[in-house]
């Protein structure tokens, strides 16, 4: 394992309370700020600035683009899951969360090769075992795969859509699972891939890189880590911020995006809150898309 303290560019210093969900999607980078319920664009232009492309009343956790649809995301938000068409007003396919005894809220989210959308939940108050995880099938059906998680965070795929990787921030876990591809299935219950120890942070958003190895933001530990998929440590690299909350790796050059929260930061620095580069070894992939596949 090697441990670097890259240089970090602040890319975006928005001060953000919770900035997450960070994803390579046309062209540009998209990310959101969680409690604020904002959606923001980055073009990968060169001194570009970050542009609002959607704010709802409800928290949001995560998007991605529905296939055919340019300026259309699916959203993790509120409890539930959300079509933001191009005015960013949202139509509900179903809101599972309502049903929830203990107040909750959707959380991180992606969309796999197959055009379903994975996303996690969290009770407000991090109340043991009341996450779920949940899939949106292409026709639109909500369905709960897995329960009794704490915090439902960062889910991510392989390139070939057959291994999901997801965290229990709470309890300091990185789960793997087999997915069916055809039908989106989990083929055998989720296995511990890894466990952070006392001090290492808690896990966050994930991404896969195009050597297939995963990239975890820690948060509470100001560092972000890269895993062989045999579960070895390859790198951990730290961010000059505490609170880092997803990955990106640009497919188009080699850097590493980053967002941080301000939220539980006792003494902010411009780097909580907002979007950090660094250099990368590796490039990432786009972020796939919702919806039936062409």
């Amino acid at each position: 394992m090697t441990s670097t303290a890259a240089t970090a560019a602040v890319l975006v210093d928005g001060g953000y309370e919770l900035a997450e969900g960070g994803r390579w999607a046309d062209g540009r980078y998209v990310y959101v700020d969680i409690l604020s319920g904002r959606l923001f664009e980055l073009p990968g232009t060169a001194g570009a600035v970050p542009r609002q492309l959607a704010r709802l009343d409800v928290p949001l956790g995560a998007v991605a683009p529905v296939a055919g649809r340019p300026g259309a995301w699916i959203a993790a938000a509120g409890t539930g899951i959300a079509l933001l068409t191009d005015d960013g007003a949202p139509q509900w396919l179903d809101r599972p969360e309502d049903r929830n005894p203990v107040p909750s809220r959707m959380n991180d989210g992606v969309a796999d090769p197959a055009g379903r959308f994975w996303a996690g939940s969290m009770a407000y108050d991090a109340t043991p075992g009341a996450g779920s995880l949940y899939r949106t099938d292409p026709d639109g059906t909500v369905v709960r795969v897995l329960d009794g998680l704490t915090i439902a965070n960062g889910p991510a795929f392989t390139a070939d859509g057959t291994t999901l990787y997801f965290a229990d921030t709470a309890v300091g876990t990185v789960l793997r699972c087999r997915v069916d591809p055809v039908s989106g299935d989990l083929t055998g219950g989720p296995e511990t891939f890894a466990r952070l120890g006392e001090g290492e942070g808690g896990p966050d958003g994930m991404a896969v890189d195009v050597e297939g190895c995963l990239w975890v933001a820690l948060w509470g530990a100001g560092a972000v880590r890269r895993y062989h998929p045999d579960g070895r440590v390859l790198e951990t690299v730290t961010v000059p911020a505490p609170n880092p909350t997803s990955v990106c790796l640009r497919p188009d050059d080699h850097r590493l995006l980053v967002t941080t929260a301000r939220y539980g930061v006792r003494r902010p620095t411009a780097a909580s809150g907002a979007v950090l580069a660094l250099p990368a070894p590796v490039r990432g992939t786009a972020a796939c898309s919702w919806g039936p596949q062409g």
